[in-house]
């Protein structure tokens, strides 16, 4: 059975749009560690659109200076804007749209007497091998990673990237897919080869044939669209939300990074291990917590015994501090 997974950089609309509320989440969370934070952002060609909501003991009000210093760690700097001119978004022609609002009441009553913000499921996956994740993206998020470094230091290479790995039914790379701008032809092969540590049967880089039109000016970019990327690809469901648009207290975050570390405590000698969590705004107990083992194709499954407050599990995880960029900007498998 071939197995296929994608990964992208944070060059890509979609992406971008994640880091940027991920980032002002942290700029939120200096100014109060209890800051209420759900702020999507969409980006096309040079406007930043923002709708959400934000309570707490903050000033809102350097939304574009925020923007431009968010976009400048990704990459879309002023020296790049004068290399790639009309093919990619410009920080000096940005136009603010802010239609945040303040944390509803109810909401935020809940919370307030220790329950969680939202109701969900979430869902933490773990298995053998590099990263504990599966093979096709352990590799995906690799070549990308090591392109996005390689095109940081470029005049030639745009920084909003997709790689997509395939395996063959023996675990094999069969197909490598790029797609990463270029002002001039250039051959990656040699690279990709290196950087995958193994050969693959094929390699197609930008599957167009030329690729130079990227970031906002080509593609719209939306919080949450990557969410197979951010969280296990193929291999298991995604639950939980995006996890780059609300702070802690929401549980798209909080629960999906508790539900990995679940997996990887119960991993041991099991080929695979999955967890699965639910909440309930304004409560405290989880009304669901499994975990489900796969050994040699035997399933294993039990109830999880959870008696932690969602200020412990935030606590224990760090995400009461200005750690949500650092999150997005190297995935949620980091955190292991």
């Amino acid at each position: 059975m071939q197995k296929t997974a994608e990964a992208v950089s944070l060059g890509h609309p979609d992406k971008t749009c994640d880091y940027i509320s991920s980032y002002i989440l942290d700029r939120m969370i200096e100014q109060d560690k209890n800051v209420r934070y759900a702020v999507e952002v969409m980006i096309k060609d040079n406007t930043v659109v923002f709708g959400g909501e934000v309570s707490g003991h903050i000033k809102l009000k350097n939304l574009e200076g925020y923007v431009k210093e968010a976009l400048a760690e990704i990459g879309y700097t002023k020296e790049y804007s004068s290399c790639w001119k009309e093919n990619a978004i410009n920080p000096d022609k940005l136009k603010i749209v802010n239609l945040i609002g303040a944390q509803s009441v109810e909401i935020g009553k809940g919370v307030d007497q220790s329950g969680w913000g939202d109701q969900g499921i979430f869902v933490g996956y773990a298995c053998q091998g590099e990263g504990y994740v599966s093979k096709e993206q352990f590799l995906a998020q690799k070549l990308n990673k090591s392109l996005y470094e390689k095109a940081l230091q470029s005049k030639n290479l745009g920084i909003d990237i997709k790689t997509q790995i395939t395996l063959d039914d023996r675990g094999g790379i069969d197909t490598v897919i790029v797609a990463i701008p270029m002002l001039e032809p250039v051959n990656l092969a040699e690279f990709v080869f290196d950087a995958l540590e193994e050969e693959p049967r094929r390699v197609i880089i930008n599957g167009t044939g030329t690729y130079k039109c990227h970031s906002s000016i080509a593609d719209c970019g939306v919080t949450g669209r990557k969410l197979a990327c951010d969280f296990y690809s193929g291999t298991c469901p995604v639950g939980g939300g995006s996890p780059w648009t609300k702070d802690a207290s929401k549980a798209d975050l909080t629960l999906n990074l508790y539900a990995r570390k679940l997996a990887l405590e119960n991993l041991k000698d099991n080929d695979e291990c999955f967890v699965y969590l639910s909440s309930c705004i304004g409560q405290c107990d989880l009304p669901s917590a499994e975990v489900k083992t796969i050994k040699d194709g035997v399933i294993w499954s039990h109830a999880l015994d959870i008696h932690r407050k969602p200020s412990e599990i935030i606590e224990m995880l760090g995400l009461n501090r200005p750690v949500f960029a650092k999150l997005c900007r190297e995935g949620l498998m980091s955190y292991s």
